[in-house]
């Protein structure tokens, strides 16, 4: 009992830290997951900065971006390939007697190659549909399935801003964005239609920018700030009214935050860890009282100092082995419970539980040496004599 409950610090230990590295693990995974949608080698630009008077705008705050930076940048930067303008906003949408609130994007006609976004049925629209355009739409499975129910949407009409529009796709369902907002409740419009005929503005909001590779991104980037404040006539000195972000910013600053909770979690966790392991040394020395005559026998009938203390430091490694052990499977058991009861993402890698169990080890070492030390430094006579 008293061995059992001694092994119950680390039992907990071991399952805590397991337990909160894959819930840090499991959130990091779905946030790379989340930045990876964004497609590859992408390079956002966003309007907004310092604008007139000094007065700093946020992201997309103001309309500082125009058509002809879009085109500047797929014209004079060789290693970009795809350019999407960008305009954002919200609307109310209408489709029978059904209607729904649900943001609106305008995008170029390769703004799906961008994204790495296929249809889950249907046809994009096209590079003429923008020029032209055209009323023409694709909506995300969010409000296909608030508008239309089991329904196909294909070739119905869809009214934004009192303006019909013909569904001509439905876009493959992507989840949460790494703000946490469904990414699948969203219509589609060429770029020019939401500029004409839903927001009546002249300006983007955004250009979403593809490169040809990773390696070329960071000078692409550089290319792109230089060309825009060329475009903007911003003189040396002066502050952008533009932000440039690239893919990997983007992830840095999405995951910064993953990894402070994952390391927060893992500390927390294996303070418990160490209590445990107090908790063995004092059973340890506890248990080198009760055997002080034991030991005066062992030392009587030739057995070393060396003999007595790695009897006493093997009986503390198996309790903390034993207790990773079980600590191990109990936190994998925590992990999957967790992650079907709460849906929390959960990644349990090999190398945490190796590192868990190492740990828990190491622990019975640490804090089982100084009783088997204690013990093995008995005097034998004195030891005989104890009662």
């Amino acid at each position: 009992m008293r061995s059992g409950l001694t092994a119950l610090g680390i039992i907990i230990g071991v399952g805590a830290v397991i337990a909160m590295t894959g819930i840090g693990n499991g959130a990091k995974s779905q946030v790379e997951t989340q930045i990876a949608s964004l497609g590859e080698n992408v390079i956002l630009v966003f309007s907004g900065g310092v604008g007139p008077n000094g007065l700093r705008m946020g992201w997309g705050g103001a309309g500082t971006l125009k058509i002809s930076d879009a085109e500047a940048i797929e014209r004079e930067i060789p290693s970009v390939t795809i350019v999407s303008p960008e305009i954002r906003t919200s609307a109310q949408v209408v489709a029978g007697n059904q209607n729904w609130l649900t943001q609106v994007l305008g995008e170029s006609a390769d703004y799906f190659d961008l994204r790495k976004w296929p249809l889950a049925d249907g046809a994009p629209f096209t590079a003429q549909d923008v020029r032209s355009a055209a009323k023409v739409a694709i909506i995300g499975k969010t409000v296909a399935r608030y508008l239309y129910g089991s329904e196909s949407p294909l070739g119905q009409i869809i009214r934004i801003k009192n303006v019909p529009f013909i569904i001509l796709g439905v876009l493959t369902p992507k989840g949460l964005s790494i703000m946490g907002t469904d990414q699948d409740d969203v219509i589609v419009l060429p770029y020019t239609s939401a500029m004409k005929r839903v927001a009546g503005v002249t300006t983007l909001r955004g250009i979403n920018i593809q490169v040809a590779s990773a390696r070329e991104m960071a000078p692409a980037q550089q290319q792109i700030v230089a060309l825009l404040r060329q475009q903007h006539g911003i003189r040396p000195g002066k502050e952008d009214d533009f932000t440039v972000r690239s893919q990997e910013e983007i992830a840095a600053m999405a995951t910064a935050t993953s990894n402070i909770m994952a390391l927060l979690l893992g500390s927390i966790a294996s303070v418990s860890l160490v209590v445990g392991g107090i908790g063995i040394m004092n059973i340890m020395l506890v248990s080198v009282t009760e055997r002080t005559r034991e030991i005066g026998i062992r030392m009587a009938v030739g057995a070393h100092g060396r003999d007595i203390l790695l009897q006493f430091l093997i009986e503390a490694v198996a309790l903390s082995s034993l207790g990773g052990i079980i600590g191990i499977l109990l936190g994998l058991g925590s992990s999957r419970l967790i992650s079907t009861l709460a849906g929390w993402p959960v990644a349990t890698s090999a190398s945490s539980v190796a590192i868990a169990f190492l740990f828990s080890a190491a622990v019975g070492i640490f804090f089982g040496f100084y009783p088997a030390r204690k013990a093995s430094q008995l005097d034998p006579i004195d030891a005989l004599r104890y009662e």
